[in-house]
């Protein structure tokens, strides 16, 4: 099925980016929707390391997360 652009304006903006990259109009419109898609993945990224991070924070801290060997008087592991 055939994609039909009716903004004059679209239309102008793609064929003078296709001229400037030597690539067809199409595969300058393939370009832009898989850069644009890239993005619209990405942006869904935050949210997940803020759901990760959120479990992390969840997480109790430890006694001996700093240090979690005893040490002797002469500095050597018990």
């Amino acid at each position: 099925m055939a994609l039909q652009i009716a903004n004059p304006v679209i239309v102008a903006k793609v064929e003078r980016l296709a001229r400037a990259t030597g690539l067809t109009k199409t595969a300058v419109v393939e370009r832009a929707i898989d850069a644009l898609a890239s993005q619209t993945q990405s942006a869904a990224r935050p949210g997940q390391m803020a759901a990760l991070l959120a479990q992390l924070d969840r997480i109790p801290d430890r006694v001996d997360a700093q240090n979690p060997l005893e040490w002797d008087g002469a500095g050597l592991p018990k």
